[in-house]
């Protein structure tokens, strides 16, 4: 009741198909009672204007019908004296005042049928065009809705292969369609090719630091290096190594934002497990304890891409933390997903700073130095192509709570 109330009370909180019934069903209802009054004085009009000639008549007649019968020669004298009598300027008026008092009657009850049943159909009239008007505007909207639906699907999903296509006459909607179509194409060409070019150029720069890697690892395992050069070859490895986990992540991100993944069973408890094993020796040195059962999380996807999430989310716990912090590790499922939440120790944040932390190359206040920036692009950007949902929030004291939720799906495939 609140809500048909507001609604009544703010048509532009109506649909645009409510909005066009309402203004249709509202101009057709004024014009119609414009027309009624019209035809109403019109008709009145007319009757004053005859109002002379029928009450004379009316007068003549009932002086001429006086009387019940033909006249007979016995009754001559009577009846002039019946017709002095009845011409007598008296009985005249008295005749007049009846016959315009009866058409006054009679204009009433003509003028009062004729506005009754002119409201009626006007009523049924009015009813008719709002529902013509709401049919026409659902007809006339609908391909809009597929625009809109169209949109939706492609702004939350990974790909722009998707394209309208609409038929029908070549009016706006069609026009806004085949617009629509045209900006998708150009964004998709401009997406590949800078998918395309950064996966191109990741890899060709891998070649070369790995000869510069080797270069320096040999004559630093030999021996060979004089003891004050050893420190700058070793930044100088340190800085190799950054490289390389940054074109690994590069790739990795060009790699989530590209095709869906073919759906494979996989368990974010083995890509958790995996996880804290690869990072044990960092957590160590940096004072940090990982702590975490993972339990079992079936979900199908690309099991490499899922692995970049847990190694991800704990290494950017690891790596935005203070010493003698801690990060946690949970995974589970419920009945529509599966989930993995990692938890860590570190900086106060604020609601406001969680955004920024999925930017690509953002840095934290905390941040050591030996991450790229990429760790959270590249979770938000794999869970996005496997139709899952990330969500990040500050932990009171400090640190944060990152948790990706992937829908469960059938883990038999074909073959």
């Amino acid at each position: 009741m609140n809500r048909a109330r507001l609604l009544l009370l703010s048509p532009h909180r109506l649909p645009l198909r409510g909005r066009l019934t309402l203004v249709t069903t509202a101009v057709f209802a004024v014009l119609g009672c414009g027309l009624l009054l019209l035809n109403w004085l019109s008709s009145r009009q007319l009757l004053e204007t005859y109002r002379d000639l029928v009450v004379p008549a009316a007068v003549t007649t009932d002086s001429a019908t006086t009387g019940n019968g033909p006249p007979t020669q016995g009754s001559t004298a009577a009846q002039a004296e019946d017709t002095e009598t009845s011409e007598a300027p008296g009985s005249t008026d008295a005749a007049t005042v009846e016959a315009a008092q009866a058409f006054d009657d009679f204009q009433q009850s003509v003028l009062g049928d004729l506005l009754l049943r002119s409201l009626l159909m006007l009523v049924v009239f009015t009813a008719l065009a709002a529902v013509f008007a709401w049919w026409t505007g659902r007809r006339s909207l609908h391909r809009l809705s597929q625009v809109t639906a169209a949109a939706r699907r492609i702004s939350t999903g990974n790909t722009l292969d998707e394209r309208l296509g609409l038929t029908g006459p070549h009016d706006e909607v069609r026009e806004l369609g085949d617009t629509f179509d045209a900006m998708l194409d150009r964004l998709d060409h401009s997406f590949t090719a800078q998918r395309r070019f950064t996966a191109h150029a990741s890899h060709e720069l891998r070649t070369p630091l790995t000869l510069q890697r080797t270069a320096l690892e040999i004559p630093l395992a030999q021996g060979r290096v004089p003891a004050d050069l050893k420190p700058a070859v070793q930044r100088a490895l340190d800085a190799n190594a950054r490289t390389e986990r940054l074109i690994a992540a590069l790739l990795t991100l060009a790699r989530g934002e590209s095709e869906a993944p073919a759906p494979q069973p996989a368990d974010l408890a083995d890509a958790a497990r995996d996880a804290m094993a690869d990072l044990a020796d960092e957590a160590r040195a940096a004072g940090i304890r990982i702590a975490g059962t993972p339990e079992p999380a079936p979900v199908a996807g690309d099991p490499a891409l899922l692995r970049q999430i847990a190694l991800n989310l704990l290494a950017n716990a690891v790596r935005h933390n203070h010493r003698d912090g801690m990060a946690s590790v949970a995974t589970g499922a419920t009945d529509a997903a599966a989930y993995i939440e990692v938890a860590n120790t570190g900086p106060v944040l604020t609601p406001d700073e969680i955004p920024a932390l999925f930017e690509a190359f953002h840095r934290g206040q905390e941040h050591r130095g030996n991450g790229s920036g990429l760790g959270l692009a590249v979770v938000r950007t794999i869970t996005a192509t496997h139709r899952g949902r990330v969500t990040a929030v500050p932990r009171t004291g400090g640190g944060l709570t990152v948790r990706v939720e992937l829908p469960r799906r059938s883990c038999e495939f074909d073959g």
